[in-house]
C-alpha cells in the first residue's frame, strides 16, 4: 500500500477491494442455496442472510484491521464485528486508480478519529432474497467530519442476465475527485423520470410522486441501486419520503452521486450528518437528483404540508 497517500485516498482505495471480496462472498452464499434468513424484528421487509453477516464481517475486519483509528458503523449491528474471519476475508489490496488521484486539499490531514465509515454489507437484502439480484449492492461510505464524501457501491450481479459468471463491478467516488468504475449518462430531456422504493410505499410516499409529476415512476429496490438509476440516466430524481432508510443506506451513494456533481439530502433540501453519535434513520426522507438537474427546484414541488410531516 501507498503509505505516503492521504488517509482518505488509501481508505477509499482499500474499500474498492473489500467491496469486491464481500461481493463474492454474497454471491458463494446463493450458489450454496441455504440463504439463513431470519427478521431483525421489523417485519418481512427487513430481513437479514448469511450474505449480510458474513459480507459485514470481511468489510469490517479489514478495514479494522488496516485503520484501527476510524470509526465502522454497520448495518448488521456490533455482534458480526468480533468473530473470527478466514484469512481469504481479510483483505490488504488497495485499487490502484484511486491511489493515482490527486487528494483534495482538504482531506490531506485528516486524522481518523475524524472518519466514519457506513457500511450496508448487502443493500437490497429482500431482492436478494426473491432473485432480483440486479437491485443488489455492497456500500462503503466514507465520512469527513460528518459529511459524506467518499463512497463505493459494488454489484455482485451486474449484467448478471446477459453474462453466465458475472464479475461485478465497482463503482467509487470522492468529492473533489470524481468517480471511476463506470461511465456517467445524463439522463433524457424529453421525459422526467422518478425512481422510488418498491415495498416500501404508503400515502406520504405517493403525494411527493403525485407533487413531482413525473412522466414515468420506477420502482426498484435499494438506495445504492436508486443511485445507480441516477448515476446511469435511467432517472432524474430519486424519492422517498419515508423514514426507511438509515445512514449506511445513503453515505456511499451520496458520496460517488455528489461527487459526479449529483445531490442527496433529505426532503427539505438539506444534507444528512453522518458523525458517529447521529441517529442511524434518515428520518427527514431521501431526494436524489443526477447531474444537471436543479435539486432545490424540485424539493420545492413538494407541498408545506407534506414536507412538515418530517420535523427535525
Amino acid at each position: 500500500m501507498a503509505q505516503s497517500s492521504p488517509l482518505v485516498l488509501r481508505l477509499l482505495a482499500s474499500s474498492v477491494t473489500v467491496a469486491a471480496r464481500a461481493g463474492k462472498i454474497i454471491k458463494d452464499v446463493m450458489s450454496r442455496g441455504d440463504l439463513g434468513i431470519v427478521e431483525k424484528g421489523s417485519g418481512k421487509n427487513d430481513l437479514q442472510t448469511e450474505a449480510d453477516r458474513s459480507a459485514q464481517r470481511c468489510i469490517i475486519a479489514s478495514l479494522t484491521q488496516q485503520y484501527p483509528g476510524i470509526t465502522i458503523i454497520g448495518e448488521e449491528g456490533p455482534s458480526t464485528e468480533t468473530d473470527e474471519v478466514p484469512s481469504d476475508w481479510l483483505i490488504t489490496e488497495s485499487d490502484p486508480e484511486v491511489l493515482s488521484k490527486i487528494c483534495p486539499p482538504e482531506y490531506i490531514t485528516v486524522n481518523p478519529e475524524d472518519i466514519v465509515v457506513w457500511v450496508d454489507p448487502l443493500d437490497g437484502t429482500s431482492e436478494y432474497t426473491q432473485g432480483l439480484l440486479d437491485h443488489v449492492t455492497v456500500l462503503i461510505g466514507i465520512a469527513v467530519k460528518g459529511r459524506a464524501v467518499g463512497g463505493v457501491i459494488h454489484q455482485p450481479y451486474h449484467n448478471y442476465k446477459v453474462v453466465e459468471d458475472p464479475k461485478g463491478r465497482t463503482l467509487w467516488g470522492l468529492v473533489g475527485v470524481g468517480a471511476g468504475g463506470f461511465t456517467p449518462v445524463d439522463p433524457p430531456s424529453d421525459k422526467f423520470i422518478v425512481t422510488t422504493t418498491r415495498s416500501h410505499s404508503d400515502g406520504v410516499v405517493v403525494k411527493a410522486l403525485e407533487a413531482l409529476q413525473p412522466d414515468e415512476i420506477l420502482r426498484v429496490g435499494g438506495a445504492g441501486h436508486k443511485v445507480l438509476m441516477l448515476l446511469e440516466g435511467r432517472a432524474h430524481a430519486y424519492v422517498f419520503a419515508s423514514k426507511g432508510c438509515k445512514k449506511w443506506d445513503t453515505c456511499a451513494p451520496e458520496a460517488v452521486l455528489e461527487a459526479l456533481g449529483g445531490k442527496l439530502t433529505d426532503i427539505h433540501g438539506n444534507h444528512y450528518s453522518y458523525a458517529k453519535d447521529v441517529q442511524y434513520p434518515d428520518a427527514q426522507g431521501v431526494f436524489g437528483t443526477a447531474k444537471g438537474v436543479n435539486h432545490q427546484s424540485l424539493v420545492d414541488k413538494l407541498p408545506q404540508e407534506l414536507r412538515d410531516a418530517f420535523p427535525y
